[in-house]
């Protein structure tokens, strides 16, 4: 009976703890499965002995956005998930712009402490320091993905710390919209020599990139677009992702809608807390800010991205969406990799950020171009063989 049960271990372990040639049981003769990777917080958190009080704090926030566009929800959701872990003991009040200060005077009213909590895209920020921006969108830049692994895993988030510092601030990831549209437009542009004359609506680094390939551009407020359209002002405008650019109509004005948006291949927020007031915060709310800032990251991703896909079908009707060639998608590229040595000759906290962004690209580059042919294309794109990107039509 010894034995007939040693042999069914045997099989157990064989079975149940083998992974390729590797398996956890030395005595079965094979290399031992060792550890690969660190969860670095559980390194700093194992010996904290959380403790927590009655006490109930109150703060205030407030940004950019009023009740009637999706980033005002950011900042609710947040505000929700941080009463609802701390079971009430802290209790964030969110305003709408210009309830306690107008927009953008969020980053000041923060600092000095008018509010506790501000919510922003960041490069709203980049007159206080240009490197901000690189927070928040970058032409040819992180996606979504990228964002994430390299804020979480490759020193992003000590950046953001280290730059919000300088202001006395403390400053986390909170929030991202994914890819932005292309243009509203009412020309047509899909090659590079189409583009040049144009009158387009773009605020940032993608301004002075465009500007050099002979683009008109304005950075017009989001409020003043439409009117700038209708009235032939500016022929096309970027601003945001299809969910939030739909109830702002400028579908209903334009021709087309000209992809992809290598402007924003992602569109970051973040919120940034008065310092004084975050260090006295006990250690377990400090912890559940930072962790609800997270929960509201992955939330937002895929609240946003999901109302897209009715945003763009109701945009369809109106629009048609047409394609940049890939010769215009290299030029646009080339020349936003020279503004961008010229910026960070000039700039070096710009150039600390973007190098590591950079790095993180090149890296990170092998496996996503061998992983990339299984992107999760509806089986019918496959079996008709119009998966690539030459095959794409609106559907």
């Amino acid at each position: 009976m010894k034995k007939i049960g040693l042999l069914i271990l045997a099989l157990v372990l064989g079975l149940g703890l083998t992974l390729g040639n590797t398996s956890f049981s030395a005595a079965a003769g094979k290399k031992k499965m060792t550890k690969f990777g660190e969860d670095l917080r559980h390194k700093e958190w194992k010996n904290i002995k959380w403790k927590t009080s009655n006490k109930t704090i109150k703060w205030r926030m407030t940004g950019p956005w009023t009740t009637g566009i999706l980033f005002y929800d950011f900042m609710v959701h947040f505000a929700d998930s941080v009463r609802a872990a701390s079971g009430g003991r802290l209790d964030i009040k969110v305003f709408p712009a210009g309830a306690v200060v107008p927009p953008m005077e969020t980053f000041d009213a923060v600092r000095k402490g008018v509010v506790q909590v501000g919510h922003s895209w960041p490069g709203y920020w980049k007159g206080k320091n240009e490197a901000f921006t690189a927070f928040a969108s970058v032409p040819f830049g992180l996606d979504t993905e990228g964002y994430n692994i390299w804020y979480y895993e490759r020193g992003g988030r000590q950046m953001m710390l280290d730059l919000y510092g300088r202001f006395d601030m403390v400053g986390f990831f909170c929030g991202n919209s994914g890819q932005e549209l292309g243009l509203h437009s009412n020309k047509r542009a899909t090659k590079m020599s189409d583009f040049k004359g144009m009158k387009v609506r773009t605020p940032g680094w993608y301004m002075d990139i465009l500007t050099r390939l002979g683009v008109s551009v304005t950075p017009l407020p989001g409020g003043e677009i439409y009117l700038a359209l209708e009235r032939g002002i500016i022929d096309a405008c970027e601003f945001s992702s299809p969910a939030v650019n739909l109830p702002m109509g400028f579908h209903e004005i334009t021709k087309y809608i000209i992809e992809p948006g290598v402007h924003q291949p992602s569109c970051q927020f973040d919120i940034f807390i008065n310092k004084k007031a975050f260090e006295a915060l006990p250690a377990d709310l400090k912890a559940i800010v930072e962790i609800c800032a997270k929960e509201t990251q992955l939330w937002s991703y895929s609240w946003i991205e999901n109302l897209n896909i009715t945003a763009i079908k109701e945009m369809a009707k109106k629009v048609e969406f047409v394609m940049m060639d890939d010769d215009t998608l290299n030029e646009f590229a080339k020349v936003t990799e020279q503004y961008f040595v010229e910026l960070k000759a000039k700039n070096p906290d710009v150039k600390k950020v973007l190098d590591s962004q950079d790095l993180f690209k090149q890296e990170y580059a092998t496996w996503r171009e061998i992983r990339g042919r299984v992107t999760p294309w509806p089986y019918k794109k496959y079996i008709s063989g119009t998966q690539s990107s030459k095959g794409w039509h609106m559907q």
